[in-house]
């Protein structure tokens, strides 16, 4: 078939590399977001997508919206079998949606019904859940309720971030969506309706989501600050300021540590919780890089009676 892929960022590249390796299909064009300012600077810089792209030799397209009647215009000149889709980032309108004669079909990483939306990753690793995988479906104009082509499944590990789980499912679902592109091209694959059952939501997580609770189970903690990494980014507050909290795990047994107290040694930070504490290995202070959380503790001279998400942020 003749695909014309969408995607943006680094987490759609695998998918992409699959699609231009396989001997069976031609991604003859790239739908990706427009260039954004990045780093300090604030330069802007093609996505992930674009450049790999660009690197293979394929038409790059990136319209503002995909509405836009010049991008629909070129689309339709370009006259697509199929559009792979992996976290693209911007709704697909009908009039989009019908030009290839084969639909739009995304690669999601979670096992629809569960997790639509747009962080199902993060919300796995919040909900605990044990087991979490990937599916293709046919793109509809309701939010991830389309018809599914196929799944693979992959564990939660206990020390997961998103990150990690989101890296590993890349590389699963990118073998996923090539052979889902064989199937649909073979006719020995037909989507099948979600069940009514189990839909669960995962909107984009906001900043306020990824603020530490002490006061919430020693469990709970771990799984903000797993679920929250790389991105939005797990914090909490000490001094006044914002403190990010890069990588913690809980300890077990009691402590007698009220939730937010500290209690430091020369070599471990502990925080109370709701249940037993949590030993802080790294985080990262406004303005400065990630560091072990016991240099931080060494710098920082923390005072007996000190505690964490005690004031306002300034």
């Amino acid at each position: 078939m003749r695909l014309v892929f969408a995607g943006t960022p680094e987490v759609a590249v695998p998918a992409l590399d699959a699609l231009i390796a396989s001997e069976r299909h031609e991604v003859v064009a790239v739908v990706t977001r427009p260039d954004a300012p990045a780093g300090r600077g604030r330069r802007l810089v093609a996505s992930p997508v674009a450049e790999r792209a660009e690197e293979a030799g394929i038409e790059v397209l990136k319209p503002n919206r995909p509405r836009d009647e010049e991008f629909l215009a070129r689309l339709r000149e370009i006259g697509p079998d199929c559009c792979p889709v992996v976290a693209y980032g911007a709704l697909l309108p009908k009039v989009a949606l019908d030009i290839p004669a084969r639909g739009w079909v995304n690669l999601h990483f979670s096992l629809l019904p569960a997790w639509r939306g747009a962080a199902p990753v993060q919300h796995a690793i919040l909900a605990g859940d044990q087991i979490t995988g990937a599916s293709t479906f046919l793109i509809e104009e309701g939010l991830d309720s389309g018809p599914v082509y196929g799944t693979v499944t992959e564990e939660v590990r206990p020390t997961d971030t998103s990150g990690d789980l989101l890296t590993r499912l890349a590389f699963a679902g990118s073998g996923l969506l090539a052979a889902t592109m064989d199937g649909i091209e073979d006719g020995t694959l037909q989507a099948v309706p979600q069940p009514a059952d189990g839909v669960s939501l995962a909107p984009k997580l906001t900043v306020e989501d990824a603020q530490v609770d002490w006061a919430a189970p020693a469990l709970r903690v771990d799984r903000v600050v797993r679920g929250c990494t790389p991105a939005p980014g797990a914090w909490t507050v000490f001094r006044g300021e914002r403190l990010k909290l890069v990588a913690a795990r809980p300890l077990p047994g009691e402590d007698g540590l009220a939730p937010g107290d500290l209690a430091v040694g020369k070599n471990h930070v502990h925080v109370g919780t709701g249940s037993h504490a949590v030993e802080l290995l790294w985080v990262q202070p406004q303005g400065k890089k990630p560091m072990r959380a016991a240099d931080w503790a060494r710098g920082v001279r923390i005072a007996p009676g000190e505690r964490l998400g005690a004031a306002d942020v300034r």
